[in-house]
């Protein structure tokens, strides 16, 4: 099997597993409970908590676990509006984000908050200056993704967040799932931070939201000790536990590993790009991980199962998206046909060469029988 869709889910690692396992079967304890087993539970859940916040140069007070991404976007977006909306029902976002992004926005639409997409430059950078200009008295909260699960793209989220510390009543979130773990992210002026285990070689169902200490979230789910009020329910020391040893392990050897994956991007850019009907969705502001390309006049999930008769995975868009067009490549390159026939090749530090060689045998074959 070769496996090129990393930015879906990433398999575990046998050192978070062994974490996780050895926590359920030694820490059996409620940490609520005021018992010894209750008290080593919760001990162990503060000294993976210590280390998170180490990693990301954060407050132990400032992380709040969720169930991953898509909860920790919710929580952000709806507790952000919902406390502050006294204040104002204005939120600006882009046209890059996960559905889990604008799930939580179309719901505050409903409820009468006012949303508006930041125009993107020719590179699909979002346009700071315009941004600035959009900002208005009464805008809450700004979200943009650290980089985009589709294409890659790197936003500039540290100079976003540097400009809008001007703007104290409105706060910014950045979805930072895509960039964790694979690329270094200041998080000195940015408000609050999604991300997930499961696409650092962690388990699914843990994630957090990092949120500065001075602020107030209304929380969405209600009733239960936890680790902070922001969240309720029974804290998961072997999720938790699991969540610090794959954030550790991710960072570790984080710089060699992106110029790896890399030089890996690059030889499969090389290689598209000799193919007539291959558009490379690409600039120099994607990260590498991450490469989407589009073969034009081609279904992509055709083209993806064709690929996966020589066991060969890889996907059409975001795994989590319920369109057949890809809204991101609509906004990155304003082709429709390029959004309707695009494919998103996922690389990681453990993809081999070899894999690399083989899939370019298979696209071949494939691209010989299909076009």
């Amino acid at each position: 099997m070769i496996y090129l869709d990393y930015s879906a889910t990433t398999p575990v690692l046998d050192e978070v597993l062994d974490t996780f396992c050895k926590v359920s079967k030694n820490f059996v304890g409620n940490p609520n409970s005021l018992h010894k087993l209750g008290i080593d539970a919760k001990q162990l859940i503060e000294q993976s908590t210590k280390q998170i916040a180490s990693i990301l140069g954060v407050k132990e007070k400032e992380v709040i676990y969720t169930s991953g991404s898509s909860e920790s976007n919710n929580l952000a977006i709806k507790g952000i509006c919902q406390k502050y909306q006294n204040r104002g029902k204005h939120i600006i976002t882009t046209k890059l984000e996960h559905s889990s992004i604008y799930g939580p926005v179309g719901y505050l639409m409903k409820e009468g908050f006012e949303v508006d997409f930041v125009p993107l430059n020719k590179e699909g950078m979002v346009d700071i200056e315009k941004l600035v200009q959009m900002i208005r008295k009464d805008t809450i909260l700004i979200s943009i993704a650290a980089v985009n699960s589709e294409i890659g793209l790197r936003q500039n989220v540290e100079k976003i967040g540097e400009i809008l510390k001007e703007y104290p009543t409105c706060f910014f979130h950045v979805d930072a799932t895509q960039c964790i773990g694979k690329d270094i992210l200041l998080l000195e002026n940015i408000d609050l931070l999604s991300f997930s285990g499961h696409k650092i070689y962690g388990l699914k169902g843990i994630g957090a939201l990092i949120k500065k200490e001075k602020i107030e979230l209304e929380p969405i789910i209600h009733g239960g000790k936890s680790t902070t009020k922001y969240r309720s329910g029974t804290p998961d020391a072997p999720l938790i536990a699991s969540l610090a040893k794959a954030l550790r392990l991710s960072y570790e050897h984080l710089q060699e590993n992106y110029l790896y994956v890399q030089k890996l991007n690059e030889e499969l850019i090389r290689f598209f790009d000799s193919y007539k009907n291959v558009s490379v969705n690409h600039n120099s502001h994607c990260l590498p991980h991450i490469l989407n390309i589009s073969i034009i006049g081609v279904k992509p999930e055709t083209f993806q199962h064709a690929l996966e008769e020589f066991d060969i995975y890889v996907s059409t868009q975001s795994a989590c998206s319920s369109s057949s067009n890809s809204s991101a490549v609509l906004a990155f390159t304003g082709s429709e046909k390029k959004a309707s026939s695009s494919i998103r090749i996922s690389l990681s530090a453990f993809t081999k060469a070899s894999e690399i060689n083989s899939l370019k045998k298979a696209f071949d074959i494939c691209y010989q029988r299909l076009v």
